[in-house]
């Protein structure tokens, strides 16, 4: 993860922190944010551009494109990071409603963007209560509804999660091609392929949550995407919100311990 800060534009407007928030929640998720008892702090972002490097691959061999998949993973992390970076410059305790979107920056396909962004929170009975075991601010994707039900059940948010494949299909062979002419078959190799992707993504994600110390990962989602590096290469993402048990109610017991190696 990148350890950039926000620069000077940023900290200027997240050091007027305490005269106006600002925040992209509903009126409605407003009130409830209220109701779990906390109050928004501040709009919060992180972006990362970034440049996906080059791999060889065979076209008769299916098998992860490592270079591909550090590249996808390493930009989403950045803006991630930053996102986070700027939640602790206002002390949050966390962030809600985290997205993370995706674009081709410029006429490149080898130029990507993502950016992360929600809405920074602190709780207004015992701030630094609800930080992750490592004293950071939580992130999560879960709306605020979600949040507030999440709290009833004596659980926390740790950690926004994710993994990433990218992976390439192998090109079948032109006997086979002729011989499925006509006829209703499966592709075993793009069967094969998805299979494979999809497990190292999720045994990824799971291993973030593992790392952070958290119990579960709830809110999976996952998208499979094949339009970005041409024919036979496809993308598996998948991400969620890991979440840890802290007793009975919400009262919550910050314990500063070292990550996991």
């Amino acid at each position: 993860m990148s350890e950039l800060q926000p620069d000077a534009i940023a900290s200027a407007r997240l050091g007027e922190v305490g005269k106006v928030w600002t925040s992209d929640l509903s009126v409605s998720e407003f009130a409830l944010l209220d109701t779990a008892g906390f109050a928004p702090r501040e709009f919060v972002m992180g972006s990362s551009v970034f440049h996906i490097g080059w791999q060889q691959q065979n076209l008769r061999q299916s098998v992860e494109l490592q270079v591909l998949s550090q590249a996808m993973y390493t930009a989403r992390m950045n803006a991630m990071g930053r996102m986070l970076a700027e939640a602790e410059q206002v002390g949050a305790d966390g962030v809600v409603g985290t997205r993370l979107t995706f674009r081709q920056h410029g006429l490149s396909a080898d130029h990507i963007e993502f950016i992360a962004v929600g809405t920074s929170v602190v709780s207004k009975d015992d701030p630094g209560a609800y930080r992750r075991p490592d004293g950071k601010p939580f992130t999560s994707h879960l709306n605020v509804q979600d949040f507030y039900t999440l709290l009833q059940t004596g659980h926390v948010p740790v950690e926004f999660v994710m993994g990433v494949c990218v992976w390439h299909v192998a090109a079948q062979g032109l006997l086979q091609t002729l011989k499925q002419i006509g006829r209703n078959v499966e592709m075993p190799q793009w069967t094969q392929g998805y299979y494979d992707a999809r497990e190292l993504a999720l045994t990824r994600m799971q291993q973030e949550a593992e790392r952070v110390q958290a119990d579960g990962v709830t809110g999976v989602e996952w998208s499979a995407s094949e339009w970005m590096w041409g024919t036979h290469t496809l993308e598996f993402f998948t991400s969620g919100t890991a979440v840890r048990k802290v007793g009975s109610g919400n009262a919550v017991t910050p314990t500063l311990v070292l990550p996991l190696s």
